[in-house]
């Protein structure tokens, strides 16, 4: 069987992973820059999901041209990734908030979950 694959399936494979790569790379500079914790968290997070798109676009693309039929199962790791890193985001910031909050920094108040009526 001939695994040779056309120059138009090859450059655009090309071209994401190398996209891919450089949001990766992007992210670690971000990361390194940043000033604190919650500034850190973005960069990162917003870069290694660009980054996992293009990956799983590149491999559906070449994995396709191979078998000659669409090959999408490799949606399936960005798309976990779309839900689950807001997810982890969001309680890394809410448990760095807290020890914040509990060493005294100075940092917003709590937002409480009941509001208080003015006036009686």
């Amino acid at each position: 069987m001939n695994m040779e694959l056309s120059l138009w399936v090859e450059i655009p494979v090309a071209i994401l992973l190398v996209l891919g790569s450089l949001f990766a790379l992007i992210g670690a500079v971000g990361l390194l820059r940043m000033k604190d914790y919650f500034q850190r968290m973005h960069p990162p997070a917003l870069a290694s999901t660009l980054g996992a798109w293009c990956a799983a676009l590149a491999s559906i693309i070449y994995f396709s041209a191979l078998k000659s039929a669409p090959v999408l199962h490799a949606w399936l790791i960005p798309v976990l990734l779309a839900i689950t890193v807001p997810v982890t985001t969001l309680l890394l910031a809410r448990a760095a908030l807290f020890r914040k909050r509990m060493a005294g920094d100075d940092v917003p108040a709590e937002v409480s979950s009941r509001r208080t009526e003015s006036g009686g």
